[in-house]
């Protein structure tokens, strides 16, 4: 088919402001997707509607995972080298506040109550556990090396994070911040997803052409599924990207190396739909209606807009240089 150190923030009004626009649960429209570019310091603005690139945000040094706060109206930027959560005011497009996040963040999530968050502290091997409203640290745990995914329970009393060389997922009470189980799953995991339910975790393994479904009550794994496509190797299918539609029927894995989006039914944990997109399909992004699916591809620096119904690309559009991921503003 082919279709890091921790630094101080400035607390006060600020800090306060930020906690509750994270809690407060309101809806901002806009038709917008921001793309992070880990090389040029900067978000990409792609207009939905036209499909267009708008403008750009400059932002801190290395711009990776991107999560926008609870009311919509603010961004948060992890930015690995300069160890920083950078956060943007989408309607002004300007920083408003830069919050310690440690040495080298990658991934992070934040607590339901929008007050926490939690990020992969890559060089350390640890998550960080960072009070919002302070700007400060106030635990980190020891987990495997290279942590990067990360991923809280709706109930806020779980946090789950991959760690790449260990090939495990630890599974971290909030409340003790102790790790209470390590899930073996397949080589070099990255990122999550959550059935609706919240009865199963979805995690991709990158070198292992798999995800790995886990049981969230049992801890255990309780299914694989492997990715082929014809006339490639195993080891150039690398799935990294993870998104679940809003019924829990699909999930969307990216492939890496392999330059495709699968479409997987999760009932039947087949693959029903391969799309060819750009070099490294890195990241993927649905938009609000689910009709349109947006991938991130590293290596060609572009951004692959695909027509969910009919599993084809309608348009590929330049972004940044080494695109991380894209988070969709309506």
């Amino acid at each position: 088919m082919t279709h890091s150190r921790i630094t101080s923030s400035t607390c006060g009004p600020a800090a306060l402001a930020l906690v509750a626009a994270l809690a407060a649960p309101m809806a901002w429209a806009q038709g917008v997707a921001y793309v992070s570019s880990e090389k040029d310091n900067a978000l990409t603005l792609v207009d939905l509607k036209t499909l267009a690139v708008t403008g750009t945000l400059p932002t801190c040094k290395r711009p990776r995972h991107l999560q926008r706060s609870a009311d919509g109206k603010l961004l948060l930027v992890a930015c690995g080298d300069s160890h920083q959560a950078d956060v943007i005011d989408l309607a002004s497009g300007k920083s408003v506040r830069r919050i310690g996040l440690g040495e080298d963040p990658e991934a992070f999530d934040l607590s339901p109550d929008g007050k926490t968050l939690y990020v992969s502290n890559e060089e350390d091997g640890a998550l960080g556990i960072v009070d919002l409203a302070s700007g400060k640290l106030t635990a980190s745990v020891k987990v495997g090396k290279e942590p990067e995914g990360v991923k809280v329970s709706a109930d806020g009393k779980i946090v789950y994070v991959t760690s790449e060389a260990a090939s495990l997922v630890h599974v971290i009470d909030t409340a003790t911040a102790k790790v209470t189980h390590n899930i073996k799953v397949g080589k070099r995991p990255r990122r999550f997803a959550v059935t609706p339910d919240g009865s199963q975790l979805w995690v991709t393994n990158e070198l292992d052409a798999s995800v790995s479904i886990i049981d969230t009550r049992s801890h255990a794994v309780v299914g694989t599924v492997k990715f082929e496509l014809k006339g490639m190797r195993a080891a150039d299918i690398t799935p990294v990207g993870l998104a679940m539609s809003r019924d829990g029927k699909r999930a969307y894995v990216t492939l890496g190396r392999a330059n495709h989006l699968a479409f997987v039914d999760v009932a039947s944990r087949k693959v029903t739909d391969l799309v060819l997109v750009g070099k490294r399909a890195w990241s993927v992004t649905l938009n609000k209606a689910e009709t349109q699916a947006l991938v991130v591809n590293g290596l060609s620096d572009d951004l692959t807009i695909i027509d969910i119904a009919s599993a084809k690309p309608v348009k590929t559009v330049r972004v940044g240089r080494v695109p991380y991921t894209a988070v969709i503003v309506e």
